[in-house]
């Protein structure tokens, strides 16, 4: 049964603010060195995504899906598969395309309802009995999880997933991203995409029909580039096809949403209601916690990162992994 509840998350008292919550990690928190194994997949329409391996225990194994312009390298990536590894379950991680540091081979991009994509990773998996049980999705990627989970109901794959500060109205996550202090983010991503688009097409061969520096936006970019390589008329229907919030209604699989109400990515209206919630939906809110932040600690410079904790509470709850925890399996800190 579908439920809201509000989080036990209390932030430390020295990063109270929605911004210093998302800002910090991304500045200041340690990475963590994992031995990978490298995969290219193939996909149908002749494009590749790349995985990243890191499968050393028979637990329950668990994939891992970033956010916009991120990557294995992103903040939040291998700390969790850290601690999922030490809770017993095996780990995977899914680069969108061309997001594993070289560009896709084709005009056509990842984006927020690429869920086609997932499914295609996760039918290649499955017919190597290398199917992942869970699939944890942060922000982007939580977006395309829910929305793959909407549109294969009863019929999913998975036995769980989690999603993590979603934008879950699309056209107002992009408006969210123009105003106040959120406009740093939007500049930020911008900037990323700009490139990103920029060094595909030199490499690539395909003609800059755009002028760059015209856009200004993520939502003219998602207008004028996003929407075009991938079959949308526009951003607005680009926006309205792949919005996972009003699709919620149809999950059946259990599955664990984790959103900070201050997210400075979007709107506190944006969050859902239980009456959009389908039967597996638990919507779990924190009053704060910024984007992919949730941090706490009662010492100022020694941050606890909750958000590891519950997404390894979770899965040990739906999963079960037989393993006991490895402590000091293959890891190194980095500073980077």
């Amino acid at each position: 049964m579908a439920s809201v509840t509000y989080s036990p998350f209390k932030p430390a008292w020295w990063l109270k603010s929605p911004h210093l919550q998302t800002i910090w990690p991304s500045l200041f928190r340690s990475r963590v060195k994992l031995d990978f194994h490298a995969e290219r997949i193939d996909l149908k329409d002749g494009d590749f995504i790349d995985l990243s391996w890191h499968q050393h225990s028979s637990g329950p194994l668990v994939m891992l899906i970033h956010g916009l312009e991120g990557s294995i390298s992103s903040h939040y990536v291998t700390p969790t598969l850290q601690a999922l590894h030490q809770a017993g379950f095996s780990t995977l991680f899914m680069h969108l395309r061309g997001c594993s540091g070289e560009p896709n081979r084709l005009l056509r991009s990842y984006h927020s309802g690429a869920s086609e994509d997932l499914n295609e990773i996760l039918e290649q998996l499955h017919s190597r009995n290398q199917i992942p049980q869970a699939v944890v999705g942060f922000s982007l990627g939580g977006n395309l999880l829910l929305k793959y989970l909407s549109e294969t109901g009863a019929e999913s794959a998975l036995g769980a997933a989690i999603a993590v500060s979603v934008p879950f109205n699309l056209v107002q996550a992009a408006a969210r991203l123009e105003q106040g202090l959120s406009r740093i983010y939007g500049r930020y991503l911008l900037n990323k995409l700009k490139k990103s688009y920029s060094e595909k097409c030199q490499l690539r061969g395909f003609d800059e029909t755009v002028d760059l520096s015209a856009i200004q936006s993520i939502y003219q970019f998602d207008d004028k580039i996003t929407s075009q390589a991938n079959g949308f008329y526009d951003a607005d229907d680009y926006y309205s096809k792949c919005s996972s919030g009003t699709k919620l209604k149809n999950i059946h699989t259990p599955t664990l949403i984790i959103h900070a109400l201050d997210d400075p990515f979007m709107y506190p209206a944006n969050a859902p209601t239980l009456d959009q919630l389908g039967p597996g939906v638990d919507l779990e809110l924190s009053r704060s916690g910024g984007h992919v932040g949730f941090i706490q600690g009662n010492l100022p410079l020694r941050a606890d990162y909750w958000l590891d904790k519950r997404i390894t509470e979770y899965l040990t709850a739906q999963l079960k992994p037989d393993d006991q925890p490895n402590e000091n399996s293959d890891l190194q800190l980095s500073s980077n």
